[in-house]
């Protein structure tokens, strides 16, 4: 598979002890030469993603600014919407609007907002979609839909981007994923939420799991399939060569650097070896998946930083 979209890297932060110390952080994603920085929406420990998107918009220049992802269940739809219109305008543009379904049973139980059955949470999510969408058209707008109902509302004030900021959905099964198709700007690819509902199945995240991910993508997508931006997030981490070599697991795993193995899920969700090798494994699965965004943890945001130098933008 081959794309004409050219590589962009970011990461995810979540939060800092100061607002020194944030600034700083957003500072050195930047001078590291990362695209966008990412901020999650949970209730642990990590800052709230809007008010800290907005902080590291004023400490920035270049960087674009990324939810990953809003849980539409933490807030009301409308007031979520004027959050997002005011922090695209007064970034002048810079913001990328990622949303989610939940998918964390505990955070809900912890703070006692209902966790409902997954096929009503993404149900959910299909109309928010729609919401936004028409929220950030001209004029006001009514929806009479399962989960949402408006009338006559107009969020103030509208988005700096037109028709909208960036919509970014992710996912790891079929209606997920047939959803992002029909809407999504940009789609991060995800190993399917395990049976305990708090944590990804990563007996689940193999080559052939990411084609067929794909193939639901493009099946619902259409014509519009070549404008959506596809990316993944490195859940795994990245290593390099001497955490390999020190680590028998992972050497195991990662004996030799033939095609089948940089498209193995050690090479999508999990990146490891030399600069060379690493930069070979994203590019082989730009070719053979599409993946051109990819998003690193906090943890690895110097380790990956040659790669993002090499392949920024190309």
């Amino acid at each position: 598979m081959s794309t004409t979209h050219p590589f962009r890297f970011g990461v995810t932060l979540l939060g800092a002890a100061t607002r020194q110390e944030w600034i700083a952080k957003v500072h050195n994603v930047e001078d590291l030469g990362y695209a966008v920085l990412q901020a999650p929406d949970h209730l642990g420990n990590q800052f709230s993603p809007t008010l800290a998107l907005m902080a590291a918009a004023e400490a920035s220049t270049t960087l674009r600014l990324g939810t990953l992802v809003l849980d539409i269940n933490y807030r009301h739809l409308a007031l979520l919407a004027k959050e997002v219109a005011t922090l695209d305008l007064l970034s002048e543009g810079r913001f990328e609007l990622g949303l989610g379904a939940g998918w964390i049973a505990r955070e809900s139980q912890m703070a006692g907002i209902p966790f409902d059955p997954a096929s009503q949470r993404v149900g959910r999510l299909e109309e928010a979609v729609q919401v936004f969408k028409g929220l950030f058209s001209d004029g006001p707008m009514t929806f009479a839909g399962r989960s949402y109902s408006l009338n006559r509302f107009e969020v103030f004030p509208k988005p700096f981007q037109h028709p909208h900021p960036p919509l970014l959905l992710s996912g790891g099964g079929k209606r997920m994923l047939s959803i992002a198709g029909r809407y999504a700007d940009i789609i991060t690819l995800n190993p399917p939420v395990a049976p305990d509902g708090n944590s990804l199945d990563m007996t689940e995240a193999t080559a052939e799991a990411t084609t067929q991910q794909i193939a639901w993508i493009r099946e619902a997508a259409g014509d519009r399939f070549a404008q959506i931006e596809l990316g993944n997030f490195v859940i795994g981490g990245v290593r390099t060569e001497t955490e390999q070599r020190l680590d028998p697991r992972i050497s195991a795993l990662f004996r030799s650097r033939t095609t089948r193995e940089q498209q193995s899920p050690q090479g999508i969700y999990t990146l490891v070896g030399s600069v060379d090798q690493i930069c070979e494994q994203v590019l082989a699965n730009r070719e053979h998946f599409g993946i051109s965004y990819i998003s690193v943890f906090e943890p690895d945001l110097e380790t990956f930083a040659p790669v993002v130098a090499r392949l920024s933008g190309k």
